[in-house]
């Protein structure tokens, strides 16, 4: 186990992620903010879905959510058709036009990550993948756990909460 020590640094090197977040965030369209880029890779990516399902993969209160997905489609980027199974609800979808927005993002994210990396190897960059997606692994989805029932009254055992459900799809706040 790493000393504390080594946490301590661990969480300031994590604290200063914001900045790299928002050094990337930069490079995004103004047309198309995080939230509007995180939508449209979710959509590619998990392809279409309710927007419920969309606010679970973003981690986002649902109006939020309906927030960015008015602002995509807006732009004709993805397309909303009533659910067949239940009318109340829409499908969302990603149009031609969001796929082509999404392959300028990524081509965005890919110069701006070439240009702050440009002095790093291929192993430091495979190296820094590697621990990221083991970091990520170890924190789960981070979605609040579910409540866990009282025990009855007068009962002598305790509740134990349920085993943690693995991580089955990734979320992401930002373009892949």
């Amino acid at each position: 186990m790493a000393a504390r020590r080594q946490y301590e640094e661990l969480a300031r090197q994590l604290s200063a992620i914001g900045a790299v977040k928002r050094g990337l965030g930069r490079v995004l369209p103004h047309e198309c903010p995080a939230g509007s880029a995180a939508v449209l890779t979710l959509l590619d990516r998990h392809g279409e879905m309710r927007m419920s399902r969309l606010a679970e993969l973003l981690a986002i209160d649902m109006s939020v959510t309906s927030r960015h997905v008015a602002h995509v489609a807006e732009r004709g980027w993805i397309d909303r058709s009533p659910d067949p199974a239940d009318k109340r609800s829409r499908i969302l979808r990603l149009t031609p036009a969001g796929q082509d927005m999404l392959a300028d993002l990524s081509e965005r994210y890919m110069n701006a990550l070439v240009h702050y990396l440009a002095d790093w190897s291929d192993d430091e960059v495979d190296q820094l993948n590697t621990l990221l997606a083991r970091l990520r692994t170890s924190f789960g989805d981070c979605r609040p756990a579910p409540a866990v029932p009282p025990a009855p009254p007068g009962s002598a055992v305790l509740p134990v909460p349920p085993p943690p459900t693995p991580l089955v799809e990734q979320t992401t706040r930002t373009p892949a």
